[in-house]
């Protein structure tokens, strides 16, 4: 059983987020469509959520539905839009008036007790950063300076609005990767969206959440894929097209996309760039 489509243009992601599947959803959606069967589907590295709201929206979403991350600053954003709508909406409200360098400052300096706040926190700092960057150290501190926006758009109450329905029922929670294996049942699909493995020395980007992903991380995942297989359950998993990622899932289906990617202080190195598609089940020709 499936959830209802939403009504109206939304909703879409309401942080922006480096590496979001925006660009890459005439990809995703076909190979998620043929993946889905009667179980129930994850996204344990949830992000922006670009893909998820986009099957919010088509109603190709099942029932069960779970979605995690490793970030609780981020998690925590998605559970006060999912319940505590009204108060996030109101404090954003107030970053919106009060907005300017020194009001900025002293949010990114604040730690807020409430989960409305916390959120609303995440989502006008992400808003008004520069390059909508979000980037933690390694105390777990968000460090990114203001950027220069004449109008950023702090508040979009009728995204939030339809981005809250569509997280109606959705189970979230703090979590790393591996947790999906306890979740996950025989004929579900699990969507990986991990940090990307570099494609050189300069254009790791691993710090959304302090730890990092590096190398070791990208093995530990490829081995809970191949546990999942074993267990019956279906993955797609997005990564850069690296030697690495060739190596790490040459037993699998490997499908070479192009995306863009605009992250780099060197506009040269901005562009379309190759990117791994891999799955573990059948897709028809054409999708």
């Amino acid at each position: 059983m499936r959830r209802r489509a939403l009504a109206g243009a939304g909703p879409r992601p309401f942080l922006k987020w480096a590496g979001g599947k925006g660009q890459l959803l005439a990809e995703l959606i076909p190979r998620v469509r043929a993946g889905l069967g009667d179980g129930g589907y994850h996204e344990p590295f949830i992000g922006g959520g670009a893909l998820f709201f986009e099957l919010a929206r088509l109603g190709a979403l099942p029932e069960r539905v779970t979605i995690s991350d490793a970030n609780p600053n981020l998690v925590d954003t998605y559970v006060a839009v999912r319940d505590e709508l009204d108060g996030v909406i109101d404090r954003l409200r107030e970053h919106k008036a009060r907005h300017d360098d020194a009001h900025y400052y002293a949010v990114r300096a604040s730690r807020p007790r409430g989960t409305a706040a916390r959120a609303a926190r995440v989502i006008y700092l992400n808003k008004t950063c520069f390059n909508g960057l979000y980037r933690e150290n390694s105390r777990g501190e968000f460090n990114v300076p203001m950027g220069r926006y004449a109008r950023p758009e702090v508040l979009d109450e009728a995204n939030l609005r339809a981005a809250s329905e569509a997280l109606r029922g959705v189970s979230i929670s703090v979590a790393d990767f591996g947790g999906v294996a306890s979740r996950a049942r025989r004929g579900d699909l699990v969507y990986f969206d991990p940090p990307y493995d570099p494609v050189s020395t300069t254009s790791s980007f691993t710090s959304y959440a302090k730890g990092g992903f590096g190398a070791a991380e990208q093995a530990r995942l490829r081995d809970l894929v191949r546990e999942l297989s074993g267990a019956g359950v279906r993955f797609l998993l997005s990564n850069s097209m690296t030697p690495r990622v060739r190596e790490l899932y040459a037993a699998f289906h490997i499908d070479t996309v192009l995306a863009g990617r605009s992250v780099n202080s060197r506009g040269d190195r901005r562009g379309k760039v190759e990117e791994a598609l891999v799955r573990n089940y059948e897709v028809a020709a054409g999708g």
